[in-house]
This record gives C-alpha cells, structure tokens and sequence, in this order.
C-alpha cells in the first residue's frame, strides 16, 4: 500500500534523515566513544560528533514538517519522534512505528490510482 503523494515526499525526507542520525548515533555511541575513552583514540568520535549534530537538527526541522503534515499533537506524538534521533536504535524502531502508522492512516486514494 502506498501513502498519499502530498505526504509521500515528506515522510521519504523522514525516513532517510531518520536512517543517517540513527547509523551516525550507533557508531558514534557503541564505536567512537568507545575508542575515544577506552582506546585512547579520539579521532573517530571528534568527525563523527558534528556530523551527527548538524544531521539531528536537520531531522528536527524535517520531523516537525512531517508532523505538521500529519497534524500530530505537539505533546506527546512529536515530542516523542524528535527525542527518537537522541536514543541509539530506538530511532529505527520509531521510523518503522511512523512510516507503517501514516501508511495505514492516510492511504492513497485508489481514485487517482487509476489516472
């Protein structure tokens, strides 16, 4: 099942910013602080830091379109999606959550399906 078009290019900005910050927070978390802390060698975790920053305020900005798209309640549906690109894998597992929600609720119309 497909979603509706005018939500469709919204929500695929979600999910592939949501996909970055969460793949930049695990490494970052569960490899660079690690090795910063533990092996000593903080190269890793000091190019990957600002990276995942400057991709989580860009997550902030796209998850706040998408739910004014959605018309979500501030409290607590979008609060909660944006402190998900703070958890390590949580993330993933709210972008699923998100993206099966919207498909199931704003279903493409099968009238302008056969156009």
């Amino acid at each position: 099942m497909e979603i509706k078009p005018e939500l469709a290019g919204a929500l695929r900005r979600f999910q592939i910013i949501a996909w970055i910050v969460s793949v930049l927070l695990f490494v970052l978390m569960f490899v660079a602080v690690p090795l910063r802390y533990i092996g000593g060698i903080p190269e890793l975790s000091a190019m990957i830091s600002p990276i995942h920053g400057f991709g989580y305020m860009v997550y902030i900005v796209l998850a706040f379109d998408l739910a004014r798209r959605v018309n979500w309640p501030l409290w607590p549906r979008t609060v909660v999606v944006l402190l998900a690109g703070t958890i390590p894998i949580f993330s993933f597992i709210n972008e699923r959550k998100v993206t099966k929600q919207l498909i199931a609720q704003h279903p493409k119309d099968a009238a302008t399906e056969s156009v």
